[in-house]
């Protein structure tokens, strides 16, 4: 009986056992179902970012060649409306691609393409595969816009208002292009390229090409339009920075002076602008200095100027 009994016992010992391992078995397998779910959960989550991702570059992309598209159709309109056909010119490549059309009567657009070339082959080793794709689109354009514009008639014949509203046009379209990460002009690749390994700035260096080129339309369409065409490259430039900076310009201004709690007081009752003191030292003196940081727009720096000057004579101030 005693045996029977303790038979009984170990059979549910060993019942008990294999319940247990069945319960440690599903937990397990309960675990592993939660790990998996979890794992396919973040991949999920992981796909819905990278599909997000992608619209959100394809999106950019559309946006960018749309730009790119105004850009070139208004730089297009400038010079076949306004400026070519009053042969007025802009400088670098679009200027020698105009003498060269001149000259030879084949279409500017050929030669927009062909001297651009090269340019484009520097641009891609030297400053990026994204500006060297930009410029190859929008030069393309240009090139499809010119075909457009070329048959419709010229605005008007006064060389002025063509250099003044060509200009105003053609700057647009440059503006928009640069904003954008490309560029029309040939030139301003090497000038990239030489402000990197010299003292010139890009400026510099696109003026100096631009004085050959200009000079050389005096020569060709007569000096009176090499004229107009530094009315117009002058028009062109400042129309650039207005799409490129807008018209509402801010500069970051330094104020060093002795008088610097005077000139914030006034400054920040009479323009309306917060200022912010940054400490510093007289390298020669080793006093220390409060200078006094603000940000206005291009029509209040002269109203800064004359606060500045107002309390303190000696207060030195640069702009950034």
């Amino acid at each position: 009986m005693n045996e029977q009994n303790k038979n009984h016992t170990d059979e549910k010992i060993i019942n008990n056992e294999i319940n247990d391992h069945t319960v440690d078995n599903n937990i397990n397998t309960a675990e592993i179902n939660d790990t998996n779910a979890q794992d396919q959960i973040v991949t999920d989550i992981g796909i819905k970012k990278k599909l997000i991702r992608k619209k959100k570059t394809i999106g950019s992309y559309i946006k960018k060649f749309i730009i790119l598209c105004v850009g070139a159709c208004l730089y297009a309109a400038g010079l076949e409306i306004f400026l070519i056909p009053n042969q007025i010119i802009d400088g670098g490549v679009v200027g020698i691609s105009i003498m060269a059309s001149y000259l030879t009567d084949i279409e500017f657009s050929v030669f927009m393409l062909t001297i651009n070339l090269p340019f484009l082959y520097l641009g891609y080793k030297h400053i990026g595969k994204t500006f060297s794709i930009s410029t190859i689109i929008a030069i393309v354009l240009l090139s499809l816009w010119t075909q457009y514009f070329e048959p419709i008639a010229q605005v008007t014949d006064d060389f002025f208002l063509a250099a003044i509203f060509g200009g105003i046009v053609a700057g647009a379209g440059v503006g928009l292009i640069i904003r954008n990460s490309g560029s029309l002009d040939g030139t301003e690749i090497v000038a990239i390229i030489v402000d990197k390994r010299s003292t010139f700035s890009v400026g510099e260096v696109v003026l100096f090409f631009n004085v050959f080129i200009l000079g050389a339309a005096g020569f060709i369409f007569g000096w009176d339009k090499a004229m107009y065409s530094l009315v117009a490259y002058f028009v062109i430039s400042k129309m650039i920075d207005v799409v490129i900076k807008g018209l509402d310009e801010s500069y970051a201004v330094m104020i060093v002076s002795d008088e610097s709690d005077e000139i914030a007081d006034a400054l920040m009752s009479r323009l309306g602008r917060g200022v912010t003191f940054i400490k510093g030292m007289g390298a020669y003196t080793g006093d220390p200095k409060k200078v006094i940081y603000c940000v206005v727009t291009r029509l209040e720096v002269d109203k800064l100027k004359d606060i500045a000057i107002e309390k303190d004579d000696n207060a030195f101030r640069f702009m950034i």
